[in-house]
């Protein structure tokens, strides 16, 4: 065999590994993948092993733009009628450095604005759901339904980070049992790690209960954990995590306009429907989060 053939046959060098992701994004490669129609066996053997997928592109930037403008026109509605609370569930209120208000997280955004229902309508989310979480549903008006997180980090926003946290804890919080909960995130703006973002514990959606509950203070911790891995993401990329897995959303390193952080998320439920209506009493886990700043 000749040079040239030896030489042909060694892999291409990886790029050198970027230097503001935690050590395990140099371990586990997050793949480019693309979501076509539905998922692969592929995609689900990532997803059932580690506990989280990115989908590149699930929609293009101009998709993501006008969901974006959507949700600052929500904002500004909701802010000249000074709304604290929607359905029982409360708004998080904040202030930018131009004293100017904004939320850092709206629920039932899809009960308010026509393009986020429409968006919804997407026949590959009903794919996501009939893959992964089988029985369940797109939940318009129950729990929380589509929310719509804004994280800034400045003086006035109360929204500027969530510490490690479950989903189980919410499920206890409704007196329910804890079971899988498949979080869909939807990116409307960019999310390098300079504007903070996810951060997961890999493979830990297969932990015990008794792990999944006391393993680290819900919410309390905030600290970066070594095992940490950063899935960053780009305006119209779609994220899928487990709920039992240990997650939580880190802290932009940049702070005012440059450090907003934009991503919606679906209400996959599964079991009786629930509605909420203007009706509906505060859950508990929203009093005890308020008592921790949010």
């Amino acid at each position: 065999m000749s040079f040239a053939q030896d030489s042909a046959a060694v892999p291409s060098p990886q790029p050198p590994p970027d230097p503001s992701l935690p050590r395990a994004n140099r371990v586990i490669h997050i793949p480019d993948f693309r979501l076509e129609h539905r998922l692969t066996a592929e995609h689900i053997d990532f997803f059932e092993t580690y506990g989280f997928i990115r989908f590149k592109g699930f929609a293009s930037r101009d998709t993501a733009a006008g969901l974006y403008a959507a949700f600052n026109a929500l904002t500004a509605d909701l802010v000249a009628r000074d709304t604290s609370e929607i359905n029982g569930v409360p708004l998080i209120k904040g202030r930018r450095d131009d004293g100017s208000a904004f939320y850092g997280r709206i629920p039932f955004v899809s009960l308010q604005r026509e393009e986020f229902r429409e968006f919804l309508g997407d026949p590959r989310f009903q794919a996501i759901i009939e893959d992964l979480a089988p029985g369940s549903r797109i939940g318009h008006d129950e729990r929380d339904g589509l929310v719509v997180n804004c994280f800034r980090n400045h003086a006035g926003a109360k929204y500027k980070n969530l510490g490690w946290h479950t989903d189980s804890l919410r499920d206890i919080a409704y007196l329910e049992k804890p079971r899988r909960y498949l979080n869909v995130g939807f990116s409307l703006s960019d999310s390098p790690t300079r504007v903070g973002g996810l951060r997961v514990l890999p493979c830990t959606h297969n932990q015990s209960i008794a792990s999944m509950l006391t393993t680290k203070a819900h919410f309390l911790d905030m600290k970066p954990d070594p095992n940490e891995l950063a899935i960053t993401t780009e305006a119209g990329d779609l994220t899928l995590h487990d709920g039992r897995l240990w997650h939580r959303t880190a802290l932009a390193q940049v702070t005012g306009d440059a450090s907003e952080r934009c991503v919606m998320y679906l209400p996959v439920m599964d079991g009786p429907r629930k509605p909420k209506t203007a009706a509906s009493a505060t859950p508990f886990y929203f009093h005890l989060k308020k008592l921790l700043g949010y």
